[in-house]
């Protein structure tokens, strides 16, 4: 599921819960696009459960393009950081 509001000082801020795999990257990826322009894009990671490999590579990629990951869980936060040092 994936939320998505506007905050006070107009960054966009999209909420991700439960389950972020393959499947559902598509989506995210395409509601990140569309919110990029001169706002900064939040993902809030909060509510997330369980990432897969593809959803944690997309994740970092989405951070080194300047996405802000707010409170990322701490093994997502290992995972992002496994993946960067293997690249």
């Amino acid at each position: 599921m994936l939320k998505i509001q506007l905050t006070s000082n107009h960054d966009v801020v999209l909420t991700v819960s439960g389950r972020l795999e393959a499947d559902n990257v598509g989506e995210l990826a395409a509601l990140l696009e569309a919110g990029r322009d001169e706002r900064t894009v939040v993902l809030d990671l909060k509510d997330l459960t369980l990432a897969d490999d593809n959803a944690i590579c997309y994740l970092g990629a989405c951070e080194r393009d300047g996405a802000v990951l707010r409170n990322c869980p701490p093994y997502i936060r290992t995972l992002i950081a496994r993946e960067q040092n293997l690249s």
